[in-house]
């Protein structure tokens, strides 16, 4: 089995998710897009983006500093999902899926870190 960066099931998620978040955001007047779009964008782009500069890292331990900073952006996407949700920007439906969305994407990191801390073992320091 051929082991990459665009095989690993929590890239790939945090991928559609960010292309999601986009969707929502282009049809949006200029002052939606220039307050909370471009910060809910950027925050579902860094997810895909750590996971990825992580994955190309030699060393595990340094591989895992991308991967929490990754777990950080879900987590400032779901803080801004909850603001669109307050200030009626986003259908509640949409929110609910949305957030669904990140936790699952929280959970597989969870499992891809501790993973990749039980691998760490077979690295040098």
């Amino acid at each position: 089995m051929e082991y990459t960066l665009e095989k690993l099931e929590v890239y790939e998620l945090a991928e559609q998710f960010s292309d999601s978040i986009w969707e929502i955001v282009i049809d949006r007047d200029q002052f939606r897009k220039d307050t909370i779009g471009k910060q809910i964008v950027r925050s579902a782009d860094s997810i895909g983006a750590n996971i990825a500069e992580g994955y190309g890292r030699f060393y595990y331990k340094e591989s895992k500093q991308f991967y929490f900073y990754s777990r950080g952006s879900v987590q400032e996407t779901k803080s801004w999902i909850g603001k669109c949700k307050r200030r009626k920007l986003i259908v509640e439906d949409k929110c609910v899926e949305l957030l669904g969305m990140a936790e699952v994407i929280l959970i597989k990191l969870n499992a891809f870190i501790k993973f990749v801390s039980k691998s760490s073992k077979h690295n040098p320091k």
